[in-house]
């Protein structure tokens, strides 16, 4: 056990910073844990007054609640298999009351600058809600702010004028916002898809979804049972070849081709790019009440030119079109990612060149987030007591280098896909780690 009398801080109070503080205080580390918000939650709160949650009303979870769960603390059996906002932010709370770290959370204060100090140490400032500013050192920082909080819009951005409001899929919320508007949205991504079929079920106007590639549709069900169920330890060991024949298979007893419903298919393989989940989407696209088109050409004021030639009255011009990875308290100099989402770290949680800086559940997994965030919390704790070391720097770089070969091999070259990673492999690739670099 490090004999450090600094403590650590924790920034962020949503579905990863909750488990993060739990490690912390099971390890005995003493910690504070800042959150700009009154409550805990992160972005599953719905209109969180922290102001960064992009939670829409409609919203529920696209991966079933088994999988979604935390390890040592399972969803309960009434909630539905795919649970609404309200159940998640629900199951937070009681997580957070059963472990005993609703109590360790510091709210209302925004954490406004981390700095390197001295020795190895943090300087980290914030800000409370009530204009109270503070300054204290600290002997490590774990980031937890979450990647789904700022907007990212097409760079560079179309040619021409549209005279429509345009609106983030981070600002929607609720279905009076699409009411009696001829819809066009950009991306296809599962908020994407959400509003669309939103839309589409209010009969008002045209929804049109404008891709550049298209997505891979998969479906919530499949004879019963969730279909991100099929996924297992076992699946995820195959080749990736046999994985995809799996896939495809299943897809096809699903729904068939998704083209015959009027939706495009990727030209790349399966599981070379991050899949769309709807039960909805090719229903409504197969009778018409959702149609497609290439990437957008000029925006021509209320109508909109697209790649093929085509166009189409809109009145809102939605773009889902994914979130910037933003440290807003680190000075740009010291560390920016912004543009590319290229944050290079070793295991995805450490810094290489900045000892004691740890980053939480920045990964895309082809499934849930949580359990992963609690995997590299536990890391991450075990690093901190002392328990498990870090290869070396050099050590780390190659690593580091490998995983982005590996991402360029599989992926297209975009801020999408960064940061994916595939659920078994990447969780044992951690547990791995705890079991090989223990301190005797």
């Amino acid at each position: 056990m490090s004999s450090s009398p600094l403590k650590i801080c924790l920034i962020g109070a949503g579905s990863s910073g909750l488990t993060a503080a739990k490690a912390l205080k099971e390890a005995s580390l003493a910690f504070d844990c800042f959150e700009k918000g009154s409550a805990l939650g992160g972005n599953w709160r719905y209109d969180n007054d922290n102001g960064l949650s992009s939670a829409y009303r409609s919203l529920h979870i696209n991966t079933n609640r088994h999988i979604m769960s935390y390890s040592d603390f399972p969803m309960p059996e009434s909630y539905p298999m795919f649970p609404h906002h309200s159940h998640i932010i629900r199951y937070f709370e009681d997580y957070a009351r059963h472990f005993g770290v609703d109590e360790l959370i510091t709210y209302n204060t925004e954490v406004t600058s981390v700095r390197p100090g001295a020795d190895g140490t943090w300087r980290v400032a914030t800000r409370h809600r009530s204009g109270a500013t503070a300054e204290q050192e600290y002997r490590a920082v774990i980031v937890a702010n979450g990647h789904h909080w700022s907007p990212r819009y097409p760079e560079p951005p179309f040619p021409g004028h549209f005279g429509g409001e345009v609106l983030h899929s981070h600002y929607y919320r609720t279905p009076d916002q699409l009411q009696g508007r001829n819809l066009v949205i950009v991306g296809i991504g599962n908020s994407a898809v959400d509003i669309a079929c939103e839309a589409a079920r209010l009969h008002t106007g045209r929804v049109t979804v404008s891709t550049r590639s298209g997505a891979y549709i998969l479906p919530n069900w499949l004879w019963g049972r969730p279909f991100d169920s099929l996924a297992s330890p076992l699946v995820s060991r195959l080749p990736l070849g046999v994985q995809r024949l799996v896939l495809r298979a299943a897809l096809w007893l699903a729904h068939g081709n998704q083209e015959n419903y009027g939706v495009p298919r990727p030209r790349r393989p399966l599981l070379q790019e991050h899949p769309t989940l709807s039960q909805d989407l090719l229903n409504l696209a197969g009778r018409g009440l959702i149609q497609f088109k290439p990437n957008i050409r000029e925006l021509q004021g209320h109508q909109i030119l697209f790649e093929d030639g085509t166009t189409e009255p809109a009145d809102l011009l939605l773009y889902a079109t994914g979130y910037k990875v933003s440290f807003p308290f680190f000075d740009q100099e010291f560390l920016n990612v912004e543009e590319q989402n290229n944050l290079e770290l070793y295991r995805r949680v450490v810094h290489p060149d900045h000892p004691g800086l740890y980053f939480l559940a920045f990964v895309q997994p082809l499934g849930a987030i949580m359990p992963l965030a609690e995997v590299q919390a536990r890391w991450i704790a075990r690093l901190l007591t002392g328990h498990c070391r870090l290869p070396s720097r050099e050590a780390m770089l190659r690593s580091i280098e490998a995983d982005k070969q590996a991402l360029r091999r599989r992926y297209s070259q975009s801020p999408r896909h960064t940061m994916q990673v595939d659920f078994y492999p990447y969780k044992e690739l951690i547990e791995r780690e705890m079991r090989q670099h223990v301190v005797k």
